[in-house]
């Protein structure tokens, strides 16, 4: 599969590769990441030709947003699609002030959540302020699920349908971005998002992968009637499907439970016999599905994001995937390569 492979995104007029570059870990996730790798990432990311790179304000309080901005700021515009976020914004603090965690020496800004419409119109310009760039493309209502809002997300989805809705309908309608959407870790918050709104895009963190397939249920069917796409990030599932199932390996961000090491040691069993490697496998099958573009990844260095090129490119027998799909450990409506 081409990870530089240009795909249409649903009905909008904007072409997004099939590989993204995704920005969270130059906002110094766990670990730092220092100015120099970030930028060598981005210039290796563009070297190979990615030209879809996905950030957000959340990421490092605003630091994956200068850094993004600084390595594509001298590339022509038309040639590269960008997305960021609204739903937060950022103000200057001390940084001995601001609990920064999971992000280390992160920009010295504190975040604060905001859905209204005069939130979301003020988080949107400071965006661009931070990239110095003149537009972003896509525009993501960030975190507005339970995994993040806990019990007072149905009252932020509502704010969310009603505020930045209103705000990103608008700069939509005036051609100030060309794409809106939500971008949460649960797909139903995004079905129910489509039945309300008329979004174009999702990112959806980790729930339609090599593990996961329930999206095909009926978010996924939706998107399709709709014209809307769907880009994937978290396709390793935080992590066990990028190293398998070791001791220790993350699923959703925290150690992987029995049942699903038990799951990902069954595919692994899988990839030993025709000789494919699980990450590759991980990757390609997201972007197998009609509705899915593109594929999100994050790396912390250059060698890793040769890697994911890699990995993305393996050659795969379709034997494979019925292999799979034969051990129950695929569901048999699930689109492969």
């Amino acid at each position: 599969m081409n990870p530089t492979e240009r795909r249409k995104l649903g009905r909008v007029d904007l072409a997004v590769t099939a590989f993204a570059f995704g920005t969270a870990p130059l906002g110094n996730i766990f670990h730092p990441v220092p100015d120099a790798a970030a930028q060598d990432m981005i210039r290796d990311a563009w070297d190979a030709g990615i030209r879809y790179f996905d950030t957000a304000p959340m990421y490092g309080h605003g630091l994956a947003e200068l850094r993004t901005g600084e390595g594509l700021r001298w590339r022509a515009r038309d040639d590269f699609v960008l997305s960021s976020k609204v739903g937060r914004l950022l103000r200057p603090a001390r940084r001995a002030d601001i609990a920064f965690a999971p992000w280390v020496d992160a920009a010295p800004f504190t975040a604060h959540f905001d859905y209204s419409y005069d939130g979301t119109m003020r988080a949107f310009e400071d965006s661009l302020q931070r990239l110095a760039l003149e537009r972003m493309d896509i525009c993501f209502i960030h975190d507005i699920d339970v995994f993040t809002r806990g019990a007072e997300q149905p009252a932020v989805f509502a704010a969310a349908m009603d505020g930045c809705w209103k705000a990103l309908e608008r700069l939509r309608r005036e051609g100030t971005v060309k794409a809106i959407g939500v971008g949460v870790n649960e797909w139903q918050v995004c079905h129910a998002a489509l039945q309300q709104r008329d979004f174009d895009c999702f990112l959806l963190a980790g729930r339609y992968t090599l593990l996961e397939q329930e999206a095909l249920d009926a978010f996924l069917p939706l998107c399709q009637e709709r014209g809307a796409a769907v880009v994937v990030g978290g396709g390793f599932n935080s992590g066990i499907l990028a190293t398998g199932a070791r001791p220790g390996a993350k699923y959703n961000y925290a150690p992987a439970p029995p049942a699903v090491l038990e799951k990902v040691r069954r595919i692994e069993a899988v990839c030993a016999e025709y000789g494919v490697p699980l990450p590759a496998a991980a990757l390609q099958f997201v972007v197998a599905h009609p509705a899915i573009p593109s594929f999100v990844a994050g790396t912390r260095t250059v060698a890793q994001l040769r890697q994911n090129l890699d990995w993305f490119s393996q050659p795969i027998p379709r034997e494979f995937w019925s292999a799979l799909q034969r051990a129950g450990l695929l569901r048999e409506d699930a689109p492969v390569p």
